[in-house]
């Protein structure tokens, strides 16, 4: 087992970006030696964890020195971009090599928004290939390691953001969530991961195009607090008036709530430890105060799940077939890992159940809020085990073991990205191996600030524990 943490006696310390933000007006720290210290804790952190996907090290650095010119509540802060949105001078690999790299042009919608709030990206992190895979285990790039234990995944496919947050590289890191990818890696890292409303961030145009827009961007962090200043400074830069503001949320909310809560998912029920790490939470909720009602399993349709699969199958379709169109001649699908090629042939034997399958889903929402709607907040695990060693979802094994295996362990993240409601995963327990175990929690659509006013109050009642706790009491054991 090994244990990765970058922080250090640093300029960046174990501050997060909200801390960061106050060091550098009260004048005691600098952009130029925070992010100096970023880079040279990427640089120590990679060589085990693998999370980088490109480096823009010295477009840093020069930005650094000119923050007062840009603007921004996070102006000089550190950050990484997920390689799967467009960043001008940056290329867009999607966590594969099969083609060859080259720089885009310009941001696209999202960077444009993400980097207007001053974030200042060190690079772009690594993901699985296109995202399919809730780990990140390319046969050629190599596997992104979980920073508690180096042996097991990162989880995906944000899972270099969630590394590098973790290990203490920077403090806030983009994530986009299609499946659970902002949740499952916030999950297997310890850290705090908002899957926003349908439509709270702006997505890029090639999102923008799917008949059900699954995927949101968002952030992962270490606190509640840099998660909530996130979206209350992305607000000031774009907004959708189809959904309530989040506004400035800076602690608990004073409301009761009514939470439901799930241990087992449509397919099966979760471990033993992640389902008695739930009733604990449970628990502490309803000495918190809230009503607390245990359920069965969710009010989902048997058919969800080769629903889901089948849409998730037309992304591989669509990006396959359409290859040398959408990356170039250089394409190679014959690089291609075996996870992204049998969801296209999977896609490919049963397109003609699409149409049914996508109404289906598109009527989800609305089955759910007829047998839920009574309640504020729904608890579930957010994965159904502890992230697995590295090779349990190896992409190159066979089709038909990875998609089942990958079905079992993310059961419950993929229902918010059809309906469209937020979903946040917390930090709340460690299983018997040491590793994060995230508990998550969903709201009803637009209602994000509900479930950051939570999330404050259960940091309150129950700390979350970091890489940095953990490295320095097994320093105080090896002593």
């Amino acid at each position: 087992m090994t244990l990765v943490s970058a922080f250090d006696d640093d300029a960046l310390g174990d501050l997060d970006a909200v801390g960061l933000v106050a060091a550098y007006r009260s004048g005691t720290l600098s952009p130029t030696e925070v992010i100096e210290a970023a880079i040279a804790r990427t640089g120590k952190a990679n060589l085990e964890l693998n999370g980088l996907a490109y480096e823009a090290f010295d477009r840093a650095r020069s930005r650094a020195k000119a923050t007062h010119a840009f603007g921004g509540y996070f102006d000089g802060v550190p950050t990484f971009v997920k390689d799967n949105v467009a960043v001008a001078g940056m290329p867009t690999m999607e966590g594969t090599d099969a083609w060859a790299p080259r720089p885009e042009t310009v941001d696209g919608d999202f960077a444009r928004s993400y980097l207007a709030t001053g974030l200042i990206p060190l690079g772009k992190t690594q993901l699985s290939e296109f995202g399919f895979s809730a780990s990140a285990e390319h046969p050629r790039l190599g596997p992104v390691r979980n920073p508690w234990n180096t042996d097991h995944t990162a989880g995906a496919s944000s899972s270099g953001s969630g590394a590098f947050v973790a290990a203490g590289v920077v403090p806030i890191a983009h994530a986009n969530d299609g499946g659970g990818s902002i949740r499952i890696p916030a999950s297997c890292n310890g850290l705090v991961g908002l899957k926003p409303s349908r439509g709270r961030l702006p997505l890029d145009a090639d999102m923008r195009q799917m008949p059900i827009r699954i995927v949101a961007n968002g952030v992962v962090t270490r606190s509640v607090r840099d998660t909530a200043a996130f979206y209350r400074e992305a607000e000031k830069v774009w907004t959708n008036p189809k959904l309530a503001p989040i506004g400035d949320i800076t602690g608990p909310g004073r409301g009761r709530l009514r939470i439901g809560v799930f241990t087992k998912s449509i397919r099966s029920e979760c471990s033993p430890e992640v389902k008695d790490a739930t009733l604990a939470t449970a628990a502490l909720l309803d000495r918190m105060g809230h009503r607390v009602e245990h359920l069965g399993s969710p009010p989902v349709p048997q058919s969800f799940v080769d629903d889901f699969l089948l849409y998730w199958a037309l992304l591989s379709f669509a990006l396959v077939r359409g290859g040398k169109k959408r990356f170039g001649e250089s394409f190679d699908r014959t690089r291609l890992d075996n996870l992204t090629l049998g969801l296209e042939r999977h896609a490919s034997r049963n397109l003609h159940y699409l149409p049914r399958a996508i109404a289906r889903l598109a009527t989800l929402r609305r089955r759910m809020l007829r047998q839920l709607g009574d309640f504020d907040v729904l608890l579930t695990p957010t994965l159904a085990a502890e992230p697995p060693r590295i090779g349990h979802l190896d992409p190159t094994a066979d089709y038909d073991q990875i998609i089942e295996r990958l079905m079992d362990w993310v059961a419950f993240t993929p229902l918010q990205n059809v309906t469209g409601d937020p979903a946040i995963s917390l930090p709340l327990a460690q299983s018997s191996n040491g590793l994060p175990i995230g508990m998550m929690f969903s709201a009803h659509l637009g209602r994000d600030a509900t479930l950051l006013q939570l999330a404050y109050e259960i940091e309150e009642a129950s700390p979350f524990r970091g890489i940095r706790s953990a490295a320095n009491e097994k320093a105080v054991v090896e002593k």
